[in-house]
């Protein structure tokens, strides 16, 4: 297999100007270049992608960090930054914490000891002392850490505002939210208050179930749906994420419900699993695609250096009407 001793012989220049090609590290004449790029061709030489990393003192790897993979928010959203990250040329380390607390104090370790390069998280930790020790490029979904730390997210008030419309709209008198954990300090909390805030302008009664914190997984949301549904059988609105709100739709359906006739069913997230609703459900749509394409565009910049000229970024929702809400 050639080296890069090789490529220096047979472009007739010495290993230091190869090396600053492969690593783009100096300046190189377009005519040397050209005969490096060649003698590369000829010899099918191939850079070690580590070595060259390890050069610029980078691993290459960014990690991502979710409570869940079989959440489809984040599912979604990982499989979205990790084609993003490839465009950019970084791999993606992948890591979900719901079920071991952790892996998160080790993901951020590594950080420390550059085996990654930056980390995007949309963990639901209760402890960021962690990251705040961590002079190195992190970037946060729909998560408030620190002011020093950037967020990707939605604008989640009017998301809420968007939702609480439409069960306006519909003329509903008696609408259940389900909210996450309000320990957490997420944008995302904004949702249910400005929600509920619109709702009680028009005089509708509204109840808010709180969910355990960290807790992702398809049987807590099915036991919660079963509670919420058997405490307030006769709400005439429901409102919260893509799970959630699916199962909730299949449990009152069980129940002799009439969807939309007897109950009004609003999702939020957006998330391809709301295609497999009977009957279709209308939906708060977040821009995944577009969260996932801030979040690299701004931890790659951090990497580069250029993370001080970074804002926090909020990307709007839209309300996408299926069957649960048309009358």
């Amino acid at each position: 297999m050639p080296g890069i001793k090789d490529v220096a012989r047979r472009a007739g220049v010495g290993v230091a100007t190869v090396s600053r090609v492969i690593n783009n590290s100096g300046y190189v004449s377009e005519e040397t270049k050209d005969k490096i790029e060649k003698a590369m061709k000829e010899l099918d030489y191939m850079p070690n992608e580590l070595a060259r990393n390890l050069f610029r003192n980078k691993s290459g790897i960014i990690a991502v960090l979710v409570p869940a993979l079989e959440h489809p928010f984040f599912s979604e959203f990982v499989n979205q930054v990790e084609s993003a990250l490839h465009e950019k040329g970084y791999k993606t380390m992948v890591c979900s914490t719901a079920k071991n607390s952790e892996y998160e104090t080790e993901y951020l370790q590594m950080l420390k000891k550059c085996v990654v390069d930056g980390i995007i998280t949309g963990v639901h930790s209760l402890n960021v002392d962690e990251y705040l020790i961590n002079d190195m490029p992190i970037v946060a979904l729909d998560r408030y850490i620190d002011d020093r730390i950037p967020i990707v997210s939605v604008d989640h008030r009017h998301g809420g505002i968007m939702a609480a419309r439409e069960f306006i709209r519909c003329g509903c008198k008696k609408v259940v939210q389900l909210q996450g954990a309000k320990k957490v300090q997420s944008p995302a909390l904004e949702r249910h208050e400005y929600f509920q805030r619109e709702l009680k302008k028009a005089g509708i009664q509204v109840y808010t179930y709180e969910m355990e914190w960290n807790k992702f997984d398809t049987e807590y949301f099915a036991q919660v749906v079963k509670e919420v549904y058997d405490m307030y059988p006769d709400a005439d609105g429901m409102f919260g994420t893509d799970l959630v709100a699916m199962l909730f739709e299949k449990y009152a359906l069980s129940k002799g419900r009439k969807i939309p006739e007897d109950l009004k069913i609003i999702a939020y997230d957006g998330t391809y699993v709301t295609d497999m609703a009977h009957p279709s459900l209308t939906k708060i749509k977040q821009p995944i695609e577009r969260l996932a394409k801030e979040a690299t565009r701004i931890i790659t910049r951090a990497i580069d250096g250029n993370a001080a000229t970074e804002k926090n970024i909020y990307l709007e929702t839209v309300l996408i009407r299926g069957d649960s809400t048309r009358v």
